[in-house]
């Protein structure tokens, strides 16, 4: 049976351009390849919160665009799009069953879903705010005469004439076909694929955390490529530092992380020397990190002031200090570098050295001049001169990868030449261009997924004959 919209995948940019569909008259099939109806997604497994670039959904226009300006030195020109849909996705997200607290006293978590997560490490997202806003999407979406379809994955776009027309893929180990007038590609993006991460993102997939559901293996992003379609912003990712512990110890992740202590310590390598500006933040060093020939080689060193200030501070829970112990993770510790750096596995002198360097040119305000530059731009630098010294050992942690297919702001996926690919439409983590960049500039997945997604389905129906 024939369908106005296809949809490939059922997470929140799924089901948002679904039942932005129904709203708009069309007949709309989701295909998601989970099996069971509680399926593992990253919006699933998220905080809830939903912002963009930081900004609270409903702050001017302007001031959303000069927060995104900053973050993307000012290339970020489809990014605009999420300033103009801010308020317009916070308020379809409240009339089709989102319910909001506030998180906290900073902007960034004036709206998150509830009900929200504990304040605890690990992870416990069944009946959370973005599983109930799952589960209430997918039942306007049937309500309003749309179809989820579970257990299909989508393997290749079906083209007539030059325009896309339908999917076919797999369900129980049978070949299936799905036709309509539109497709619009939602599957997340490929941090679940090692193939694709090694091709974009590292060389050792393996050593990189995943820090979402994994669900996303880029599997519209095969389909469309294999049709021309551009490729934009591959090589960066959302993520943030974790306890290397992650991989063996589940209270570990996807909190708490330890980006706050990163951006206002130093990171160093198995030599005892730093390699990256620390003072960009937790998501560019995760993205940094995992370029590494080994990923699993970086620490990071910081004082007693810190782990009982920053890493106590409950404006972003689970804080680290007392929550990372207290579930397993380890944090090394002694009065003296030296003597520090053996435990870690690095030479102790070197390491006194790279703090005494550090230390000195914070006192003297003369970080412009270190190498690597530490900026103080986004979070103060602090010294590293309380006893005990302390060390935790990083990995990068993956949640979704920011880059993905070309598209326009109707989000109409793009080809080589710039041109639309008639019938194709993309939204979500699927997509590039809007997040990434050389800062790794980080503006709301959620966010996001809704504003993109309410985009491809106006659009559909605007052009539906």
């Amino acid at each position: 049976m024939p369908y106005d919209v296809i949809i490939i995948g059922g997470g929140i940019a799924g089901l948002s351009t679904a039942v932005r569909c129904t709203e708009l008259g069309l007949r709309p099939i989701v295909l998601e390849k989970g099996k069971t109806a509680d399926y593992p997604c990253n919006a699933r497994f998220s905080g809830g919160i939903v912002h963009v670039a930081e900004k609270e959904m409903r702050a001017p226009m302007t001031d959303i665009l000069a927060k995104i300006d900053h973050l993307t030195n000012g290339s970020g020109e489809l990014a605009k799009i999420m300033a103009s849909d801010a308020e317009k996705a916070l308020d379809w997200l409240r009339l089709n069953g989102a319910k909001f607290i506030k998180g906290g006293a900073i902007e960034l978590m004036r709206w998150v879903l509830a009900p929200p997560r504990p304040r605890r490490p690990g992870l416990d997202w069944k009946g959370r705010g973005p599983d109930m806003l799952l589960q209430n999407l997918t039942a306007k979406l049937e309500g309003g005469g749309g179809i989820l379809e579970h257990g299909v994955r989508g393997s290749k776009l079906i083209q007539e004439a030059g325009k896309v027309v339908g999917v076919g893929g797999e369900r129980d180990s049978r070949e299936v076909e799905f036709y309509g007038r539109a497709v619009v590609i939602c599957d997340g993006g490929f941090q679940g694929d090692a193939e694709l991460v090694r091709r974009f993102i590292s060389s050792k997939p393996d050593t990189l955390f995943t820090r979402g559901a994994g669900t996303g293996c880029g599997d519209g992003l095969r389909m469309a490529e294999a049709l021309g379609a551009r490729l934009v912003g591959t090589e960066r990712f959302y993520g943030h530092l974790l306890g290397r512990e992650a991989f063996n110890n589940e209270k570990l992740w996807p909190y708490p992380t330890v980006d706050a202590i990163a951006r206002s310590a130093i990171l160093v390598d198995s030599a005892g020397k730093r390699l990256f500006d620390e003072g960009r933040g937790g998501i560019y060093l995760a993205n940094e990190i995992a370029k590494l020939d080994d990923p699993l080689s970086i620490c990071v060193v910081f004082d007693d002031e810190v782990w009982n200030g920053l890493a106590a501070d409950n404006r972003y829970p689970p804080c680290m200090n007392p929550a990372f112990v207290n579930e397993g993770g380890t944090v090394y510790g002694d009065n003296s570098l030296e003597a520090l750096g053996q435990q870690i596995g690095i030479p102790g002198k070197v390491l006194a050295e790279t703090v005494a360097d550090y230390n000195r040119a914070l006192e003297g305000g003369t970080l412009e001049n270190l190498e690597p530059i530490r900026t103080t731009g986004v979070v103060p630098a602090h010294p590293i001169k309380t006893a005990p010294f302390h060390a935790i050992e990083l990995c990068a942690g993956i949640t979704y990868t920011m880059g993905g297919l070309a598209i326009d702001d109707q989000c109409r996926v793009l080809d080589a030449n710039g041109v639309p690919i008639h019938g194709l439409h993309a939204a979500g983590s699927a997509t590039g261009g809007i997040e990434g960049g050389p800062n790794a500039a980080y503006l709301g997945g959620l966010s996001k997924a809704v504003i993109t997604g309410l985009r491809a389905a106006e659009h559909i129906a605007k052009c539906q004959p």
